[in-house]
């Protein structure tokens, strides 16, 4: 895989930066902690060609493609699917209209700190795209978002040289935190679940 993306990187510059980034923002599982991280490594090494500011407004750049990419799956097909099949994981249309009152009251500092979390930051652009948040913001502040995430890696790997690989040690370790705090909303989720409906059930 390192040795695609350095290709990738090689080849087509910024360019291969921007869609390597897209790619892993439309939900594909192309680890970020290699992207940015070796996108850095090159600025040290190839100083000439690449800057650290270059490669994380590619970076950034290639998020936003990725997550309208993402979005726009979301928004059409996204709600018919919820909707249809949701019951089976305890999403009901009630929580379809939940999703759609937060996104438009908190939707914009969601999307914004949503960048800033690994995992998260990947598939939050679906829930966006079916809650039908608006475009605009929803853009511009995947952006905003995103480029200081990607600027904080980019520049790791840069001053790590040789050793960029050991921001993706130290990521995994972020990444252990978020997917615990995952478990336990969606702990916190079936719990709500199961309690509505044995106090909607009949008493026999």
């Amino acid at each position: 895989m390192e040795h695609i993306i350095t290709n990738l990187f090689s080849s087509f510059g910024y360019a291969g930066i921007l869609v390597a980034m897209a790619i892993e923002s439309a939900c594909i599982p192309l680890p970020s902690e290699i992207i940015m991280p070796l996108a850095g490594f090159l600025v040290a090494q190839h100083q000439h060609h690449f800057s650290l500011l270059g490669v994380s407004v590619a970076e950034a750049l290639g998020c936003v493609v990725g997550s309208l990419i993402a979005y726009a799956v979301g928004a059409s097909g996204g709600r018919a699917l919820l909707l249809r099949y949701g019951r089976y994981v305890w999403i009901s249309p009630r929580d379809a209209m939940r999703a759609d009152a937060y996104f438009a009251r908190h939707g914009a500092i969601t999307i914004f700190v949503s960048r800033l979390l690994p995992v998260v930051r990947t598939f939050i652009s679906l829930p966006a795209g079916i809650a039908r948040m608006r475009i605009l913001p929803f853009t511009v502040l995947t952006f905003l978002g995103s480029l200081p995430w990607c600027f904080v890696l980019a520049l790791a790997g840069e001053q790590l040289g040789a050793h960029w690989h050991d921001v993706g040690g130290w990521l995994r370790k972020y990444e252990i935190v978020v997917i615990l705090l995952l478990i336990v909303l969606i702990g916190l989720f079936v719990r709500h679940h199961l309690r509505e409906a044995r106090s909607s059930a009949p008493a026999e």
